[in-house]
Parts: structure tokens; C-alpha cells; sequence
């Protein structure tokens, strides 16, 4: 004889099941791999682990008052009802599951060899890449390996898949561009979104590009353009100021597709398309740092994709674009966001220390003194390698070599700098005199 199943019974065993499961989503703290120098730095952590554990406790606790519900009141309800709350608890259930599989795709890599230490460095370039000292706090950041050509970031403090803040800026990597100045690109590209994002750069800049449109003429078209694009090129632009030449060659290493796709102009992408973009990495770095090799790499990427032969319309759209870029990075550059309290983007920005020349300075000490480069700033290592590969003067297998040493060393001395803090804290606290 069979005993007829109830709506309660049944659904009681499926949220104790959930319960089950919930409490097998352990801290990642207890399921790390990797060595110390490959870990991501305890601020990104202690973000990580004290979202995820929140997003446990909330979700335990929504069981379980499930479950009362069900013992108590919910007793008497319609299996329609109790089954709509039930798929509710569930959708939130994975939500929760989906939070953890975006961190966990971070923090698994990190015990890959080579590659995971190499992810530790990383980390630590994004970090100086989000660097303007004064006008924001920098939040944590972790970098990840991906398939594919392009890098993305999921910003820190934007809405996560089914709810929640973002603790921290989590940016994906391709794995192909491990490891050159490349990739210094396509990782500070990506910074730039988040740093337009502290800055309030975008908002700040539509408004002006939206006025621009006003104006009478075919320039108007260029115009909406530069404003629908804006997001994209001022990532761009923070590329080129942080890494210079190296944020333009790294460009084209990505944008070098079919021709049909370098000149394809579609009103929904929010990037410029691949043939303006390099055209404009090539002018922003000519306004931050002046020197004719901007000139050359534009002539250069002319020379892989002529114009020459492309239908009349699509030419005078590129036209229009090229003669107003003068004026549009004009305007970029000399912004002044509410956030930079009066001050321009390019002066607060420390363009001196990286123009060509000095650049090529620091190169040429550096192969005679190379532990020097180990105390400079990240993306400026980035700067100087990637400008001595245009000029000649360092071939890609040496560069490779260099950059992995580096990331090496930097998440190295990054993890040995948080034990050296946390061990004078720990001394600080039992030193201290007892009241």
C-alpha cells in the first residue's frame, strides 16, 4: 500500500536538502591551493569571504523560515502557493551558487603552476594601474585567465547576477597574451573602466559630447559617435596615459581582424570600431605624450587597412571622424571632472614621467642596473619594456623572459610585505600595555 505523498512533506525534504547543500559551499580560505606569492591580497580576501559568508547566513535564514512556515501557517496553504515559494528559496539558492562559481574562477587558477603566481603579479599591476592617490579609494582587484581575445572587468561596487554588491573588481585576462606588455593593454583598458567609474568620468563627459551635437553640419554624426563610444575610449585613454606605446601596440594585437570586421560600423557597439580605435589610441598618445612615433604606428596601421578602396559612405564617416579628433581628445584631456576637485585629467595624471624619452632612459639603466626596475612602479616597467620593443631595442622572447620575472617578483614582494605587516601588527598588539 502507498502512502500518499503531501505538498509539505515533500517540499519540507527539497529545503532541507538545500541546507544540505548550502553548507558544502565552504570559505575558500579552506579550499586554496595555491602557494602564498599566487594568492590574491587579503583585502580582496576578506571582501570575498565576507560577501560569500553574508550570502550564506541570509540564505540559511530564509530556509529555515521557510520550513517554519511550512510546519506552522503554511500547514494549511495551497500546494500553488507553497510551490511558488519554494521556487523562489531555489532561484535564490543559485543565485548564491552563481556568486561563488564567479569568485571561484578567480581563485582556482591560482593554483596552476607559473600561471597562478603570475595572476598574483597581476593583481598587483592592477592595483597600481587604479592608483591616483587623493581622489579615491581603491578598491580590491583580481585578475583571472580566459579563452578568447578580448579582457573584461565586473566592476567593484556594481550589481552582481540576481543581486548583491560586487565587493571587488574581478578582471578577465586572455590566456593568450600571457605573457608580453601586451597584456599590459588589455589588463589597464579594463582598470580604466573601473577608474572612469570612481571618477564619474563618463557621466561627466556626456553631456559635453551631447552639446557638440548640437552644432549644425555633417559633424554632428561624428559627434554621436565619440558620445555613444565615450565608455570604451576613456579606458582607452587611461591605457595609453599608464603603459603608453605598449596600450597601442597591445590594441592592435587585438583589433587585427578580417578587414570586413575593422571597418564594420555598428550604431549597437559601444567600442569605436577596430579601424578609428587604433586611429585614436595613436592621437591620444600623440596629446599625452608628443613624439612621431604616434604618427608612424597611425601611418603603419593605414598600411595593413587602406581606405582607399571603401564605399563612399563608409569613407566619409571615417572622414568626419578624423577631422574632428583633434578636437574630441582636446576635450578629453583637458576635462575637469568634479571628482579631480579642479584639476584636468592630464594633471592628474604624472604624464612626464612617462614620455618616449625618458622611457627609453630607464631602459637603457635598467640593462645595466636591472634590480632597479624592480622598485619602480609597475605599469611604468610596462611603459619601458613595451617602448623598447617599438624602438628595437628588446626582442619578444627577452621581453617575455623580463615581464615574467617581474610579475614574479611583485607577487612575491607583495606577499612577503602583507606577512611583514601583519607580523609588526601582531608584535604591536602583544607589546602593548594592558589597562
Amino acid at each position: 500500500m502507498h502512502l500518499a505523498i503531501h505538498p509539505s512533506r515533500l517540499l519540507t525534504q527539497e529545503a532541507r536538502s538545500l541546507l544540505t547543500r548550502l553548507d558544502r559551499v565552504k570559505p575558500f580560505a579552506l579550499q586554496m591551493t595555491s602557494v602564498l606569492a599566487a594568492a590574491v591580497s587579503p583585502g580582496a580576501q576578506t571582501a570575498i569571504e565576507t560577501y560569500m559568508a553574508g550570502c550564506r547566513r541570509q540564505l540559511r535564514k530564509t530556509v529555515i523560515e521557510f520550513l517554519r512556515w511550512l510546519g506552522g501557517e503554511g500547514a494549511k496553504a495551497s500546494p500553488v502557493e507553497a510551490q511558488r515559494r519554494f521556487t523562489i528559496l531555489r532561484i535564490r539558492f543559485n543565485t548564491v551558487l552563481s556568486h561563488f562559481d564567479i569568485y571561484s574562477d578567480v581563485l582556482v587558477q591560482r593554483s596552476e603552476h607559473e600561471f597562478g603566481v603570475w595572476l598574483g603579479g597581476l593583481d598587483i599591476v592592477a592595483a597600481d594601474a587604479l592608483e591616483l592617490p587623493g581622489y579615491y579609494e581603491v578598491p580590491p582587484v583580481v585578475c583571472y585567465l580566459d579563452r578568447g581575445h578580448g579582457a573584461a572587468i565586473r566592476r567593484a561596487r556594481t550589481r552582481l547576477p540576481g543581486g548583491g554588491e560586487n565587493p571587488v573588481a574581478v578582471i578577465r585576462i586572455p590566456r593568450e597574451r600571457m605573457v608580453g606588455s601586451g597584456i599590459a593593454s588589455s589588463l589597464v583598458h579594463e582598470v580604466g573602466h573601473q577608474v572612469a567609474a570612481l571618477l564619474d568620468l563618463v557621466n561627466s563627459l556626456r553631456p559635453v559630447l551631447k552639446g557638440m551635437q548640437m552644432k549644425r553640419g555633417p559633424e554632428q554624426a561624428a559627434w554621436r559617435i565619440w558620445e555613444r563610444c565615450i565608455s570604451e575610449i576613456v579606458a582607452d585613454f587611461w591605457a595609453v596615459a599608464k603603459v603608453g606605446i605598449a596600450a597601442t601596440t597591445g590594441l592592435i594585437g587585438v583589433v587585427s581582424l578580417p578587414r570586413a570586421f575593422v571597418f564594420r560600423i555598428a550604431l549597437d557597439d559601444p567600442h569605436p570600431f577596430p579601424w578609428i580605435r587604433v586611429k585614436l589610441s595613436c592621437a591620444m598618445g600623440d596629446a599625452l605624450f608628443p613624439h612621431p612615433q604616434w604618427q608612424q604606428m597611425a601611418r603603419l596601421w593605414e598600411s595593413f587597412y587602406p581606405t582607399a578602396d571603401l564605399e563612399d559612405d563608409r569613407k566619409q564617416i571615417i572622414q568626419l571622424l578624423e577631422s574632428t579628433l583633434p578636437s574630441f581628445i582636446s576635450l578629453i584631456v583637458n576635462h575637469r571632472p568634479k571628482a579631480l576637485r579642479g584639476a584636468s585629467v592630464v594633471e592628474a595624471l604624472n604624464v612626464n614621467e612617462r614620455q618616449p624619452a625618458r622611457l627609453a632612459a630607464l631602459f637603457e639603466r635598467w640593462k645595466r642596473f636591472p634590480r632597479e626596475m624592480r622598485s619602480a612602479p609597475p605599469t611604468l616597467c610596462f611603459a619601458v619594456l613595451g617602448q623598447a620593443r617599438l624602438d628595437g631595442h628588446l626582442d619578444p622572447e627577452a621581453e617575455s623572459r623580463w615581464l615574467a620575472d617581474l610579475l614574479t617578483y611583485w607577487a612575491l614582494r607583495g606577499t612577503l610585505d602583507m606577512s611583514a605587516l601583519c607580523a609588526s601588527q601582531a608584535q604591536a598588539h602583544i607589546s602593548a600595555p594592558k589597562i
